[in-house]
């Protein structure tokens, strides 16, 4: 009787579990004829009731809603035999809220999708794949801040202990419409699935090419042969580098893996080179047009599978080609951990009309320049409010100049950050122009520039935008190795420092090669408030009087060098009001040198002496001291001192150069050293504008020294001579008092303050005897010392 108790316990255990067994497989049975059976239309109202509460927003199934049974793909052994419901339904829309343009936020012809049976008993709500039917996003953004993106999703008691695993997404096509008042962007994107998988690497060359035509379109086909040209040398240069580090880790690596492994790293970014079998490809092609910050926009690209987006570790494809405005922007490469924002490695091509116009796009402050070509590489490393890019080893044209360096934007508080070192080798002087507005109608109306310069005025009108100065933080040098300039500009090169914080735009320094000298400048103008306050300091140091005047024959022997220093102040908006309201002071002097004496006679106008010169060769005389110090006030700029004194003439000069008005009238004063037959020594005047001047004689001296030799030749024809003779003078100039007032350091007040007014020497002053700050006396002096002369 004990043995069978185990047999039946066993027997009854058995059937019990059959029992389970089938009733399990009766349940799930009638279960499957449930959903298969049931109309699951009639759950649409129970759907889109709680899909409403979750999002908070009115969600509807407006079509068919189904549930069906499909066994799983990919699955093996008896996992193979538990399917998986797949639910579908159509016509869905999600609204938007009552204030949008547009009444729904997405809509969907329909969707489909499978959920794994098995990971639900995990509370993991595992799905291959969601296919999408045309969906349609509408986006929008009020000037106030409110959105249509932001969803009020009911509030639960406690973290979920349901998990979604969603794997990719597909749709063949889908639109979606930006509507956005704070960027001023209203454009339309289209999505469409390609219709094969094209790599990366196809793609390069193919925007290489086409972007190297824009090139042409903007620069000339001259300008982009050399960019290509500078171009094709920097990925010379990067790939023997690359090579070089590959061959270094090679020979430290232990093992061929780690061997392998260092030649198999690509730069996504590079150019163009034959298929590798990891490499990305692109599988939906873009479309967009409309406006961003009011400037039209237009273009299209591809983007890689969405299941990629999900893969940390797999670069994510990108290309565009975009014309925004006067710009065209491309760029192919890849995005790393796309869901995340980690990383960017792009080969970037900008093409436009001018720098300043990236601004509307960047928000970053470039200044004015002739039409514009680069290609480089971008690389960036997205962090929370501290992301940093960079556009390195970028190759350019800029109208007929190269530009090669690399930008670093920086993202920062409160303003972002923009540094970079940038070279030309070999700079048009003209490329400068449009910096300040100095360029021609015609290069004006090619970028865009509304503002026209007056007829007849040299300065430049064309305001500042400072309005952008306090947009964004600068530190960037920039080296000119060679100018080409137009004209015997006698510039060598070029180097400056430009710092732009908070509104204040600095250049620490800027200067130029001239001359055989230089000549530098250190410049503050302070855009942070109305109007721009600017100050700066000008320092001339060892400038030939040959190179100064080239094309003059008479100066090619002057030995001399100029050296001078400047300090002004200065208020306004544009280069011509600033020049219009520059208080400080201007000096220069002439080292001890030589120059040509018929360029002094001729200035003497000692009519035989010159017509000697001219046949019988002419020589150098010395120059004993040549100065001048300007002061100005209000724009006006009056000469204390403006002298030159040679062992053959004394030249004195006078008169204001008035900056406001960019008119002179000054007076030339010649006084000769020994005896001068027939020399007319009168006054000479040089008036007019800086664009129109005019240089004569005096005539009202001249028709005294006439009439005078008139009236004598009727007493005796021999005294019509005497008005023509010259007797000497002898009294040079206090050269040694003149060289301690110019080398003191020049002065300037404050920003929108008047020069001090100086004390008047006492009348009849016969000697030169300097204040320790001021030129009046100096000048008073020597026009006592030359009175009647």
């Amino acid at each position: 009787m004990t043995s069978r108790q185990p047999r039946g316990l066993g027997r009854t255990l058995a059937k019990i579990f059959a029992w389970l067994a089938a009733g399990v497989v009766v349940l799930v049975a009638g279960l499957g004829v449930f959903i298969y059976t049931f109309d699951w239309n009639r759950a649409r109202p129970f759907v889109n009731d709680k899909v409403t509460q979750a999002i908070g927003r009115p969600f509807a199934i407006v079509g068919n809603l189904k549930v069906g049974w499909r066994r799983p793909p990919n699955e093996t052994g008896w996992r193979a035999w538990v399917p998986w419901p797949r639910f579908s339904a159509s016509q869905i829309e999600v609204a938007n809220p009552d204030w949008t343009q547009t009444p729904h936020f997405a809509t969907l012809d329909s969707i489909d999708f499978d959920v794994a049976v098995l990971p639900l008993l995990a509370h993991d709500i595992v799905i291959p794949a969601i296919h999408l039917e045309n969906p349609a996003v509408d986006i929008e953004r009020l000037a106030d801040g409110r959105n249509n993106w932001t969803f009020k999703l009911a509030s639960s008691g406690g973290p979920s202990t349901w998990k979604l695993d969603l794997h990719d997404i597909t749709f063949s096509s889908g639109n979606i419409a930006v509507s956005d008042q704070q960027t001023k962007t209203d454009v339309k994107i289209a999505v469409n699935l390609l219709g094969k998988g094209i790599p990366i690497g196809e793609v390069m060359a193919q925007q290489e090419a086409a972007s190297r035509q824009g090139s042409a379109e903007m620069i000339g086909r001259a300008g982009a042969n050399r960019l290509a040209q500078q171009a094709e040398k920097a990925q010379a240069s990067e790939a023997a580098a690359a090579s070089a580090a590959s061959a270094a880790s090679a020979a430290s690596a232990a093992s061929a893996s780690s061997a392998s492994s260092a030649a198999n790293a690509p730069n996504a970014a590079s150019a163009p080179a034959a298929r590798k079998p990891n490499e990305p490809f692109y599988a939906f092609g873009w479309t967009v047009k409309g406006t961003y910050n009011k400037t039209p926009l237009s273009g299209a690209g591809k983007f890689g599978g969405v299941l990629a987006l999900q893969d940390a570790k797999r670069p994510f494809p990108l290309q565009a080609d975009v014309h925004a405005g006067d710009m065209h922007i491309a760029l192919v490469g890849t995005l790393t951990d796309p869901m995340h924002l980690a990383a960017v490695d792009l080969r970037l091509w900008l093409q436009g009309r001018s720098m300043a116009h990236l601004y509307r796009l960047t928000g970053v402050t470039l200044p004015e320049t002739p039409p514009y070509a680069t290609e480089g590489r971008f690389v960036g490393q997205f962090h929370r409010g501290a992301s940093v890019f960079r556009y390195e080893n970028f190759t350019g044209r800029v109208g007929g100049s190269d530009l090669n360096g690399t930008f670093v934007y920086t993202q920062r508080q409160p303003r972002p950050l923009l540094s970079g070192e940038l070279v030309s080798n070999l700079l048009q002087f003209s490329d400068l122009a449009p910096i300040i507005g100095a360029d021609s109608k015609a290069s004006k109306a090619k970028r865009g520039d509304t503002a026209r310069q007056p007829a007849g005025r040299v300065i430049p009108v064309e305001p500042f935008k400072t309005d952008r100065w306090t947009s964004i933080d600068a530190d960037v040098k920039f080296t000119g190795k060679r100018i080409v300039k137009q004209g015997s500009l006698p510039l060598q090169d070029l180097y400056t420092h430009v710092i732009l914080t908070d509104g204040v735009l600095e250049f620490e320094p800027l200067q130029f090669g001239v001359a055989g000298g230089r000549f530098a400048t250190r410049l503050s103008l302070d855009g942070s408030g109305e109007p721009l306050k600017a100050r700066g300091t000008i320092t001339a140091r060892h400038l030939k009087l040959k190179e100064l005047f080239p094309k003059f024959k008479s100066m090619q022997s002057a030995l001399g060098e100029i050296n001078g220093d400047a300090s002004l102040s200065a208020t306004g908006n544009s280069p011509a009001a600033l020049a219009a309201t520059s208080n400080g002071e201007v000096k220069a002097l002439v080292t001890q040198g030589t120059i040509s004496r018929l360029l002094m006679e001729a200035a003497g106008l000692n009519v035989a002496n010159v017509v000697y010169e001219k046949l019988f060769g002419s020589r150098d005389v010395n120059i004993n001291c040549a100065a001048a110090d300007f002061v100005a006030t209000n724009g006006v700029l009056d000469p204390r001192v403006f002298a030159l004194d040679t062992d053959d003439a004394v030249i004195n000069i006078d008169g204001p150069i008035d900056l406001r008005n960019e008119s002179m009238d000054m007076k030339v004063h010649p006084h000769t050293k020994g005896f001068r037959v027939f020399s007319l020594r009168s006054p000479l005047y040089v008036k007019g504008t800086f664009q129109n001047p005019h240089v004569g004689v005096d005539a009202a001296a001249l028709a005294l020294r006439g009439g005078a030799m008139v009236g004598l030749g009727l007493i005796n024809p021999f005294m019509a001579l005497l008005p023509l003779v010259a007797p000497s003078n002898n009294k040079p100039l206090p050269c040694d008092q003149l060289f301690a007032q110019i080398r003191q350091r020049p002065a300037a007040p404050p920003p929108g303050q008047k020069m001090p007014a100086l004390p008047q020497p006492a009348s009849g002053t016969k000697a030169v005897s300097p204040p320790a700050s001021h030129g009046d006396a100096a000048q008073t002096g020597i026009q006592s010392l030359y009175k009647g002369s």
